[in-house]
Protein backbone atom coordinates (compact mmCIF):
# COMPACT_ATOMS: atom_id res chain seq x y z
CA UNK A 1 0.00 0.00 0.00
CA UNK A 2 1.90 2.49 -1.29
CA UNK A 3 -0.31 6.06 -1.64
CA UNK A 4 -1.48 7.87 1.25
CA UNK A 5 -5.14 6.60 1.31
CA UNK A 6 -4.06 2.80 1.64
CA UNK A 7 -1.54 4.31 4.84
CA UNK A 8 -5.00 5.29 6.29
CA UNK A 9 -6.61 2.15 6.03
CA UNK A 10 -8.43 1.87 2.70
CA UNK A 11 -6.62 -0.02 -0.63
CA UNK A 12 -8.91 1.18 -3.80
CA UNK A 13 -6.67 -1.10 -5.74
CA UNK A 14 -7.86 -3.95 -3.55
CA UNK A 15 -11.32 -2.88 -4.15
CA UNK A 16 -11.25 -2.85 -7.74
CA UNK A 17 -9.58 -6.18 -7.45
CA UNK A 18 -12.85 -7.50 -5.49
CA UNK A 19 -15.16 -6.17 -7.68
CA UNK A 20 -13.16 -7.71 -11.03
CA UNK A 21 -13.78 -11.05 -8.28
CA UNK A 22 -17.50 -10.54 -8.21
CA UNK A 23 -17.18 -10.45 -11.69
CA UNK A 24 -15.82 -13.98 -12.06
CA UNK A 25 -18.12 -15.74 -9.85
CA UNK A 26 -21.20 -14.31 -11.20
CA UNK A 27 -20.18 -14.64 -14.98
CA UNK A 28 -21.54 -17.97 -15.45
CA UNK A 29 -25.34 -17.23 -14.46
CA UNK A 30 -27.56 -14.21 -14.08
CA UNK A 31 -31.41 -13.90 -14.58
CA UNK A 32 -32.81 -13.10 -17.33
CA UNK A 33 -34.25 -10.08 -16.56
CA UNK A 34 -31.01 -8.28 -15.44
CA UNK A 35 -29.59 -5.99 -17.59
CA UNK A 36 -25.79 -5.40 -17.68
CA UNK A 37 -23.35 -6.35 -15.47
CA UNK A 38 -22.05 -6.21 -11.86
CA UNK A 39 -19.56 -2.97 -11.07
CA UNK A 40 -21.66 0.02 -12.24
CA UNK A 41 -23.35 2.68 -10.40
CA UNK A 42 -26.44 0.57 -9.96
CA UNK A 43 -28.51 -2.67 -11.42
CA UNK A 44 -30.97 -2.58 -13.89
CA UNK A 45 -33.94 -5.13 -13.73
CA UNK A 46 -36.21 -5.10 -16.80
CA UNK A 47 -39.60 -5.18 -15.32
CA UNK A 48 -41.74 -8.12 -15.81
CA UNK A 49 -44.18 -8.59 -19.00
CA UNK A 50 -42.59 -4.34 -19.56
CA UNK A 51 -40.30 -4.27 -22.56
CA UNK A 52 -39.93 -0.72 -21.98
CA UNK A 53 -39.39 -0.26 -18.20
CA UNK A 54 -36.61 -1.20 -16.20
CA UNK A 55 -36.10 -1.03 -11.77
CA UNK A 56 -32.60 0.83 -11.08
CA UNK A 57 -31.26 -0.24 -7.70
CA UNK A 58 -28.32 0.63 -5.63
CA UNK A 59 -26.70 -0.36 -2.05
CA UNK A 60 -24.61 1.76 -0.11
CA UNK A 61 -23.15 3.53 2.88
CA UNK A 62 -21.92 6.34 4.88
CA UNK A 63 -18.57 5.00 5.76
CA UNK A 64 -16.29 6.11 8.33
CA UNK A 65 -17.88 9.62 8.35
CA UNK A 66 -20.31 7.66 10.73
CA UNK A 67 -17.51 8.10 13.40
CA UNK A 68 -17.62 11.87 13.26
CA UNK A 69 -21.06 11.93 13.56
CA UNK A 70 -20.75 9.85 16.28
CA UNK A 71 -18.53 11.58 18.59
CA UNK A 72 -20.03 14.75 17.80
CA UNK A 73 -23.94 13.55 18.18
CA UNK A 74 -25.02 15.24 14.69
CA UNK A 75 -27.37 12.39 13.63
CA UNK A 76 -29.65 13.11 11.38
CA UNK A 77 -27.08 14.51 8.91
CA UNK A 78 -25.77 11.24 7.88
CA UNK A 79 -29.07 9.76 7.73
CA UNK A 80 -29.61 12.35 4.51
CA UNK A 81 -26.34 11.41 3.55
CA UNK A 82 -26.86 8.17 2.88
CA UNK A 83 -29.85 8.44 0.76
CA UNK A 84 -29.00 11.55 -1.32
CA UNK A 85 -25.88 8.98 -1.93
CA UNK A 86 -27.83 6.62 -3.56
CA UNK A 87 -30.26 9.08 -5.56
CA UNK A 88 -27.37 9.57 -7.08
CA UNK A 89 -25.89 6.83 -7.98
CA UNK A 90 -29.06 5.51 -9.74
CA UNK A 91 -29.71 9.01 -10.76
CA UNK A 92 -26.68 8.11 -13.30
CA UNK A 93 -28.92 5.74 -15.26
CA UNK A 94 -31.59 8.62 -15.64
CA UNK A 95 -33.61 6.60 -12.88
CA UNK A 96 -36.54 8.11 -10.51
CA UNK A 97 -36.59 7.10 -7.86
CA UNK A 98 -39.22 4.82 -5.89
CA UNK A 99 -38.75 3.78 -2.75
CA UNK A 100 -36.03 3.30 0.19
CA UNK A 101 -34.63 0.91 3.10
CA UNK A 102 -32.62 1.08 5.78
CA UNK A 103 -29.97 -0.67 8.05
CA UNK A 104 -28.77 -0.01 11.27
CA UNK A 105 -26.61 -2.14 13.25
CA UNK A 106 -25.55 -0.74 16.35
CA UNK A 107 -22.95 -2.34 19.45
CA UNK A 108 -25.84 -0.83 21.80
CA UNK A 109 -29.14 0.12 20.76
CA UNK A 110 -30.20 3.53 21.75
CA UNK A 111 -33.77 4.44 20.69
CA UNK A 112 -33.09 8.27 20.91
CA UNK A 113 -30.10 8.00 18.38
CA UNK A 114 -31.75 5.58 16.15
CA UNK A 115 -34.60 7.99 15.63
CA UNK A 116 -32.85 10.55 14.64
CA UNK A 117 -30.53 8.59 12.24
CA UNK A 118 -34.06 7.65 10.98
CA UNK A 119 -35.17 10.81 10.96
CA UNK A 120 -32.73 12.08 8.84
CA UNK A 121 -33.29 9.19 6.18
CA UNK A 122 -37.00 9.82 6.25
CA UNK A 123 -36.68 13.49 5.74
CA UNK A 124 -34.48 13.03 2.68
CA UNK A 125 -36.40 10.51 1.04
CA UNK A 126 -39.66 12.57 1.54
CA UNK A 127 -37.19 15.29 -0.59
CA UNK A 128 -37.64 13.10 -3.21
CA UNK A 129 -41.40 12.12 -2.82
CA UNK A 130 -39.77 8.24 -2.54
CA UNK A 131 -41.14 6.18 0.15
CA UNK A 132 -39.25 4.75 3.12
CA UNK A 133 -40.88 1.08 3.43
CA UNK A 134 -39.32 -0.23 6.32
CA UNK A 135 -35.31 -1.94 6.74
CA UNK A 136 -33.95 -3.65 9.68
CA UNK A 137 -32.16 -2.18 12.86
CA UNK A 138 -29.23 -5.07 14.33
CA UNK A 139 -28.44 -5.21 17.75
CA UNK A 140 -24.90 -6.60 17.53
CA UNK A 141 -22.47 -6.68 21.02
CA UNK A 142 -18.74 -7.64 20.74
CA UNK A 143 -19.21 -7.29 16.80
CA UNK A 144 -19.56 -2.99 17.44
CA UNK A 145 -18.31 -1.33 20.48
CA UNK A 146 -20.99 0.11 22.56
CA UNK A 147 -21.65 4.01 20.88
CA UNK A 148 -20.10 2.53 17.59
CA UNK A 149 -22.91 2.36 14.59
CA UNK A 150 -23.08 1.52 10.68
CA UNK A 151 -25.89 3.40 8.27
CA UNK A 152 -26.73 1.42 4.93
CA UNK A 153 -29.02 1.79 2.75
CA UNK A 154 -31.09 0.36 -0.63
CA UNK A 155 -32.56 2.15 -2.93
CA UNK A 156 -35.08 1.25 -5.85
CA UNK A 157 -36.03 3.45 -8.92
CA UNK A 158 -37.82 3.20 -12.43
CA UNK A 159 -36.39 4.51 -15.83
CA UNK A 160 -37.86 4.11 -19.42
CA UNK A 161 -35.16 1.72 -21.18
CA UNK A 162 -34.73 3.71 -24.25
CA UNK A 163 -33.71 6.85 -21.77
CA UNK A 164 -30.57 5.64 -19.77
CA UNK A 165 -28.14 6.85 -21.31
CA UNK A 166 -25.53 5.19 -23.49
CA UNK A 167 -21.37 5.76 -23.39
CA UNK A 168 -21.26 4.93 -26.69
CA UNK A 169 -23.12 7.74 -27.73
CA UNK A 170 -20.26 9.97 -26.11
CA UNK A 171 -17.63 11.17 -28.71
CA UNK A 172 -14.54 13.30 -29.21
CA UNK A 173 -14.93 16.61 -29.23
CA UNK A 174 -18.00 16.24 -26.78
CA UNK A 175 -17.95 18.02 -23.45
CA UNK A 176 -18.30 17.38 -19.69
CA UNK A 177 -20.25 19.36 -17.60
CA UNK A 178 -19.18 19.84 -13.45
CA UNK A 179 -21.88 20.25 -10.95
CA UNK A 180 -20.16 21.31 -7.50
CA UNK A 181 -19.17 19.00 -4.71
CA UNK A 182 -19.64 21.13 -0.99
CA UNK A 183 -17.55 18.98 0.56
CA UNK A 184 -15.90 15.10 1.20
CA UNK A 185 -19.57 13.77 0.85
CA UNK A 186 -19.35 10.08 1.82
CA UNK A 187 -15.62 9.23 0.42
CA UNK A 188 -12.21 10.00 1.60
CA UNK A 189 -12.57 10.30 5.20
CA UNK A 190 -10.28 7.12 6.74
CA UNK A 191 -7.70 9.80 5.40
CA UNK A 192 -9.34 12.62 6.60
CA UNK A 193 -9.90 11.59 9.80
CA UNK A 194 -5.89 10.25 9.70
CA UNK A 195 -4.47 14.22 9.69
CA UNK A 196 -6.85 15.50 11.84
CA UNK A 197 -7.28 14.79 15.38
CA UNK A 198 -9.98 15.45 17.23
CA UNK A 199 -8.84 18.11 19.12
CA UNK A 200 -8.91 20.13 16.13
CA UNK A 201 -12.46 19.55 15.15
CA UNK A 202 -14.03 22.66 17.13
CA UNK A 203 -11.14 25.13 15.41
CA UNK A 204 -11.14 27.38 12.45
CA UNK A 205 -10.78 25.63 9.07
CA UNK A 206 -7.47 26.63 7.44
CA UNK A 207 -8.68 29.03 4.06
CA UNK A 208 -12.10 29.57 5.71
CA UNK A 209 -12.77 30.74 9.26
CA UNK A 210 -16.20 31.13 9.29
CA UNK A 211 -17.02 27.18 9.99
CA UNK A 212 -14.97 24.82 11.40
CA UNK A 213 -13.02 21.78 10.90
CA UNK A 214 -16.11 19.44 12.10
CA UNK A 215 -18.26 21.86 9.85
CA UNK A 216 -15.93 20.98 7.17
CA UNK A 217 -16.05 17.48 7.21
CA UNK A 218 -19.71 16.79 7.89
CA UNK A 219 -20.88 18.99 5.29
CA UNK A 220 -23.78 17.11 3.48
CA UNK A 221 -23.98 14.87 0.11
CA UNK A 222 -25.98 16.54 -1.63
CA UNK A 223 -28.73 15.18 -4.23
CA UNK A 224 -28.01 15.96 -7.59
CA UNK A 225 -31.43 15.07 -8.76
CA UNK A 226 -32.79 18.69 -9.18
CA UNK A 227 -30.02 19.91 -10.88
CA UNK A 228 -29.82 16.83 -13.74
CA UNK A 229 -33.81 17.29 -14.31
CA UNK A 230 -33.57 20.91 -14.54
CA UNK A 231 -30.55 21.13 -17.25
CA UNK A 232 -32.46 18.14 -19.23
CA UNK A 233 -35.36 20.26 -20.13
CA UNK A 234 -33.05 22.25 -22.22
CA UNK A 235 -30.06 19.79 -23.49
CA UNK A 236 -29.62 16.05 -23.52
CA UNK A 237 -27.21 14.22 -21.71
CA UNK A 238 -24.88 11.43 -23.24
CA UNK A 239 -23.93 10.45 -19.89
CA UNK A 240 -23.71 10.89 -16.08
CA UNK A 241 -20.99 9.99 -13.26
CA UNK A 242 -21.53 10.09 -9.01
CA UNK A 243 -18.11 11.23 -8.39
CA UNK A 244 -17.57 9.22 -4.72
CA UNK A 245 -14.85 6.56 -4.42
CA UNK A 246 -11.97 6.79 -6.60
CA UNK A 247 -12.82 10.25 -7.53
CA UNK A 248 -12.95 11.49 -11.19
CA UNK A 249 -9.84 9.06 -12.07
CA UNK A 250 -12.50 6.10 -11.65
CA UNK A 251 -15.75 7.32 -12.41
CA UNK A 252 -15.41 9.02 -15.54
CA UNK A 253 -14.29 6.10 -17.31
CA UNK A 254 -17.16 4.37 -17.06
CA UNK A 255 -18.96 7.01 -18.93
CA UNK A 256 -16.50 6.42 -21.58
CA UNK A 257 -16.65 4.70 -24.57
CA UNK A 258 -13.80 2.39 -25.97
CA UNK A 259 -10.93 4.64 -27.43
CA UNK A 260 -11.75 7.76 -25.60
CA UNK A 261 -10.38 9.79 -22.72
CA UNK A 262 -11.35 12.77 -20.58
CA UNK A 263 -8.91 15.79 -19.93
CA UNK A 264 -10.15 17.68 -16.76
CA UNK A 265 -9.08 21.88 -16.19
CA UNK A 266 -9.01 22.50 -12.61
CA UNK A 267 -8.58 26.12 -13.10
CA UNK A 268 -12.72 25.76 -14.03
CA UNK A 269 -13.83 24.68 -10.80
CA UNK A 270 -13.53 25.58 -6.94
CA UNK A 271 -12.06 23.50 -4.62
CA UNK A 272 -13.06 23.57 -1.55
CA UNK A 273 -10.79 24.50 1.41
CA UNK A 274 -10.70 21.31 3.37
CA UNK A 275 -9.38 19.55 0.53
CA UNK A 276 -6.76 21.86 0.51
CA UNK A 277 -5.76 21.71 3.85
CA UNK A 278 -6.11 17.88 3.66
CA UNK A 279 -3.98 17.41 0.47
CA UNK A 280 -1.51 19.60 1.86
CA UNK A 281 -1.27 17.36 5.49
CA UNK A 282 -1.01 14.12 3.80
CA UNK A 283 1.19 15.28 1.00
CA UNK A 284 -1.10 14.21 -1.75
CA UNK A 285 -0.08 13.80 -5.24
CA UNK A 286 -2.46 15.12 -8.48
CA UNK A 287 -2.96 11.25 -8.96
CA UNK A 288 -3.41 10.81 -5.12
CA UNK A 289 -6.02 13.77 -4.79
CA UNK A 290 -8.19 12.83 -7.68
CA UNK A 291 -8.66 9.65 -7.07
CA UNK A 292 -9.30 9.50 -3.30
CA UNK A 293 -11.18 12.91 -3.21
CA UNK A 294 -14.12 14.48 -5.99
CA UNK A 295 -12.08 17.33 -5.16
CA UNK A 296 -15.00 19.92 -5.43
CA UNK A 297 -16.70 17.82 -8.25
CA UNK A 298 -19.40 15.92 -7.20
CA UNK A 299 -21.10 14.62 -10.58
CA UNK A 300 -20.44 14.88 -14.33
CA UNK A 301 -22.64 15.27 -17.51
CA UNK A 302 -21.26 14.82 -20.87
CA UNK A 303 -23.05 16.50 -23.27
CA UNK A 304 -22.35 17.91 -26.93
CA UNK A 305 -19.98 20.70 -27.81
CA UNK A 306 -22.96 23.07 -28.44
CA UNK A 307 -24.84 22.39 -25.32
CA UNK A 308 -22.48 23.28 -22.93
CA UNK A 309 -22.68 26.54 -22.79
CA UNK A 310 -26.50 25.98 -22.62
CA UNK A 311 -26.19 23.66 -19.57
CA UNK A 312 -24.09 26.15 -17.83
CA UNK A 313 -27.00 28.70 -18.13
CA UNK A 314 -29.69 26.38 -16.67
CA UNK A 315 -29.04 25.57 -13.74
CA UNK A 316 -26.57 27.43 -11.79
CA UNK A 317 -23.16 26.33 -10.62
CA UNK A 318 -23.21 24.20 -13.04
CA UNK A 319 -19.80 24.30 -15.46
CA UNK A 320 -18.29 23.19 -18.53
CA UNK A 321 -14.63 21.56 -16.60
CA UNK A 322 -13.33 19.70 -19.31
CA UNK A 323 -13.48 17.71 -22.85
CA UNK A 324 -14.02 14.33 -24.67
CA UNK A 325 -10.59 13.37 -26.71
CA UNK A 326 -10.00 10.44 -28.77
CA UNK A 327 -7.55 8.08 -26.82
CA UNK A 328 -3.93 7.24 -28.08
CA UNK A 329 -2.21 3.95 -26.97
CA UNK A 330 -0.87 4.52 -24.27
CA UNK A 331 -2.92 7.86 -23.01
CA UNK A 332 -4.54 7.49 -19.45
CA UNK A 333 -7.81 7.76 -19.84
CA UNK A 334 -8.45 11.20 -17.57
CA UNK A 335 -5.88 13.71 -17.13
CA UNK A 336 -5.52 17.20 -16.37
CA UNK A 337 -4.16 20.53 -18.14
CA UNK A 338 -3.90 24.12 -16.74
Amino acid sequence: MSDAYARAGVDISAGNAAVSKYRDVTADWRHPNQLGAIGGFSGLFALPEDDKRALVASTDGVGTKILLAARSKRYSSVGADLVNHCVNDILVTNATPLFFLDYLAVGKLDPEVAGALVAGVQSACRAHMMALLGGETAEMPGLYAQDDFDLAGTIVGIVDRDQVPDPANVQPGDVIVGLPAIGLHTNGYSLARAVFTEAEYALPLPGDATRTILDALLESHPSYLHAVRTIQKTVAIKAMAHITGGGLLENVPRTLPEGAAAIFDPSTWSVPAIFTEIVKRAKLNEHEQYRTFNMGVGYTMIVSPEDGARAEAAFSGAKVIGRVVAREAGDEIVRFER
